[in-house]
C-alpha cells in the first residue's frame, strides 16, 4: 500500500475533487444539479463523502453497499438517497464475464442550502424538506426505480428552468413515496479529509476481501500503521461502527447471501463466513437481522 505517497499529498475534500467529464460528470457546472454516470471499475468507486445530497441508482452488477453504519447487498435497480457528508460506497463483487460494466451508476447531486432557502420564499417547496431530513440516514426506495430513471433521463437532457421543474417533480415523487427504508442507524456526518477517507477505504476493502479469515483489530491496526486505541477511535468515527460490529455485519451480510442462494447447512455457512462457533453466529445474526438464520432462509424462500 502506497502510504508514503499518500502522506505527501495535501488533504483533499470530495467537494474540491476534480469533477470532469473523464469521471462521468457533466462538462460544465450547470447550477443546483450535478448529474453523473459511470461504469465499473472506476476511480469514484471508493469510500467517500461530499457536501451534497446524492440520489444514486445502480444499473448493473451486484455487490456490497455501505451507507453510514449500514452494510447490505445491491443489485440493478437499487435506488438510494444519501445526505451531506454521509459516508457511502458501492463495491461490485460480481462482474460480467468481460470484467467490466460500461454503465453501473447514475447519480444526481444537489446542495442543501439553496433548497431550504428557497422553501422560505416558496412554501410549496417545504413538502420535500422531510425527505431531505430522512436522507441524513440514507434512504433506500423500492418499486420506483423505473420511474426515477425516466426523470434522470429528462434531467440529463434538459437545462435551465425545465431541468429545475423536472427535479422538483422528482423530489415530490420521492417525498410522497411510502415504500422505503432508512439505512444508517445513526446520522453520521464525517469530518474526515480525503487522506483519511482513502485510508478507511483501504481498511474497508481489506475487511470485505478477508472476512472469512481470522484477524484481530490489533493486527489490522498494525497493518495500517496505527496503535490499537487510535485505530479504534478512527474507525468508529469514520464508519459509525465499532471494528467488531463492522466485521460481524460484513460476515452476516455474506451469510444472508449464502442462505438464499445455496442449500448449504447453516453450520457450514457459519464457518465459511468467518465465525468460529455456531452459537456466536446465531447470536450475531439475530442481533443484526432480527431473526435466526433458519428463519431468514425460510422467509427468503417465501418471498422469492
Amino acid at each position: 500500500m502506497a502510504q508514503g505517497a499518500r502522506a505527501q499529498q495535501a488533504p483533499e475534500v470530495e467537494k474540491s475533487y476534480q469533477r470532469g467529464p473523464e469521471l462521468g460528470y457533466e462538462p460544465d457546472d450547470v447550477g443546483l444539479l450535478r448529474f453523473l454516470e459511470h461504469g465499473a471499475p472506476h476511480p469514484l468507486i471508493r469510500w467517500h463523502i461530499h457536501d451534497e445530497y446524492e440520489l444514486h441508482m445502480i444499473t448493473n452488477t451486484h455487490g456490497k453497499v455501505f451507507v453510514g453504519d449500514y452494510i447490505g447487498q445491491f443489485g440493478p435497480g437499487q435506488l438510494v438517497l444519501t445526505g451531506p457528508r454521509l459516508p457511502h460506497n458501492w463495491i461490485t463483487t460480481e462482474y460480467p464475464e468481460s470484467g467490466e460494466a460500461p454503465l453501473r451508476d447514475r447519480a444526481l447531486q444537489f446542495g442543501d442550502a439553496p433548497i431550504r432557502e428557497s422553501a422560505k420564499l416558496i412554501p410549496e417547496l417545504q413538502t420535500i424538506l422531510p425527505l431531505l431530513d430522512r436522507a441524513k440516514n440514507g434512504i433506500e426506495f423500492f418499486g420506483i426505480s423505473n420511474q426515477v430513471s425516466i426523470y434522470l433521463d429528462q434531467i440529463k437532457d434538459s437545462v435551465g428552468s425545465k431541468r429545475l421543474a423536472v427535479f422538483i417533480e422528482l423530489m415530490t415523487e420521492l417525498a410522497n413515496h411510502s415504500n422505503y427504508r432508512l439505512l444508517s442507524s445513526a446520522q453520521i456526518q464525517s469530518e474526515d479529509d480525503q487522506q483519511q477517507l482513502d485510508q478507511v477505504n483501504d481498511v474497508v476493502e481489506f475487511i470485505t476481501s478477508n472476512y472469512a479469515a481470522e484477524f484481530s483489530m490489533a493486527e489490522v491496526a498494525e497493518r495500517f500503521g496505527m496503535s490499537e486505541s487510535r485505530f479504534s477511535r478512527y474507525f468508529r468515527r469514520s464508519t459509525g461502527n465499532t471494528f467488531t460490529d463492522f466485521v460481524n455485519r460484513v460476515r452476516v451480510n455474506k451469510a444472508c447471501q449464502l442462505l438464499l442462494e445455496t442449500e448449504k447447512y447453516i453450520s457450514t455457512i457459519c464457518y465459511e463466513v468467518g465465525f468460529n462457533n455456531v452459537a456466536n453466529f446465531n447470536r450475531r445474526f439475530s442481533e443484526f437481522r432480527g431473526m435466526t438464520p433458519s428463519e431468514f432462509r425460510k422467509s427468503g424462500k417465501l418471498r422469492y
